[in-house]
């Protein structure tokens, strides 16, 4: 998940759980530079640009490089909207070789600027079509998926003896009155997917009336995950947060009980599964690599259930191949999520902009 999410999904808890912060794509490099030449012949690196919360064991890294002779270098740096933004100032001359983590909040953008090159990664048939949003072309390839949803602080809500919301009419219920904490819609990829998860529930015409509630029920806007989850959520572990309702992962519960000694029965965060938007990720052949036969062995890696199966405790997002196992804590405390809101992608890019506008002058004034 970016954005979905992460990215996001950020790396606050254990590793990776979401991402909010915008800042040019080039950070930090997570491998030795084997060398550089032209569309793979005698290149012996392949670069991975990507957003901060890219993660993977060195262990399967390494295992890539015994496969393939290929050097993984990894360029990370802000949230998937600044990669995405970046790519396509450099386009036709990227910096590296393959792009993972432009979501289908992002997509179309990233398509209709033609960042990347058509290639039919292996294993594509164990990735179910919904996820495969460019099935035609295949200029990406689906590697992960997430849920952005309402957390809710299990302790909090049991001390009130308060039910706990579970729908998006529940939030704008009185008894609900400033309670909950999201993101900004303009600075963060969940507080966009938040956004976009009541546009699709609500309609075209609709969406505008419910945040005009939910702004008069006194929910908080702050700029990004880290900061609504850590500072203003009551459940987040050592966090000093009074709000007990937040937006972020359905993938957060395990990632508190890892944070924990002893694994509980039941995780001390829950989440309202009929308030989530599903974010999928991509990795990309970025049109101009230098290193071509490189991009396109690494996108099969990033799709072998090797890889995979390290990713839930990397990054906290769940596999897209049908047959990748998730580690138990995934399976005890993440719940199931179905009938996920999305949004098409084209009509994403079509009314973000206006979207976006529209709601800070509704929710920020």
């Amino acid at each position: 998940m970016s954005t979905i999410r992460r990215r996001a999904a950020g790396t606050a808890l254990v590793v990776a759980l979401g991402a909010a912060s915008l800042a040019a794509c080039g950070g930090s490099d997570d491998s030795a530079d084997g060398g550089s030449g032209g569309k793979g012949s005698g290149s012996k690196t392949v670069t991975l640009v990507s957003h901060d919360s890219f993660a993977a064991s060195k262990a399967v890294l390494k295992d890539f490089t015994q496969q393939t002779g290929y050097t993984v270098k990894v360029l990370r740096g802000g949230d998937a909207g600044a990669a995405v933004n970046q790519a396509v100032l450099s386009k036709g001359n990227p910096q590296g070789d393959v792009f993972f983590g432009v979501d289908n909040t992002l997509l179309s953008r990233a398509l209709d600027n033609g960042l990347f090159a058509p290639y039919e990664a292996k294993d594509l048939d164990k990735v179910p079509a919904a996820l495969q949003l460019d099935a035609a072309e295949h200029r990406v390839t689906p590697i992960d998926f997430g849920d952005v949803c309402v957390n809710y602080d299990r302790a909090w809500f049991a001390e009130h003896k308060l039910p706990v919301p579970q729908t998006f009419d529940d939030l704008v219920k009185p008894e609900y009155k400033d309670l909950l904490v999201t993101e900004n819609a303009a600075t963060s990829s969940p507080g966009l997917a938040f956004l976009l998860a009541t546009t699709a529930k609500y309609g075209d015409g609709g969406w505008q009336d419910y945040w005009t509630k939910l702004r008069a029920n006194g929910v908080q806007v702050v700029d990004g995950w880290e900061q609504a989850y850590y500072d203003n959520f009551s459940g987040a572990g050592g966090g000093k947060g009074d709000k007990p309702l937040v937006v972020s992962y359905a993938s957060s519960p395990p990632a508190e009980v890892l944070a924990l000694k002893k694994q509980p029965e039941q995780g001390p965060t829950g989440v309202a599964t009929a308030t989530c938007f599903r974010q999928i990720e991509f990795a990309g052949l970025l049109d101009g690599a230098k290193n071509t036969e490189g991009g396109k062995a690494l996108i099969d890696f990033l799709l072998s259930r090797t890889f995979q199966e390290d990713m839930p405790l990397n990054m906290f997002v769940n596999p897209v191949r049908d047959d990748a196992k998730l580690p138990e804590v995934f399976t005890k405390y993440a719940p199931v999520i179905s009938g996920s809101a999305t949004v098409e992608p084209k009509k994403i890019a079509a009314n973000r902009e206006q979207w976006v506008k529209t709601w800070s002058s509704l929710v920020l004034k």
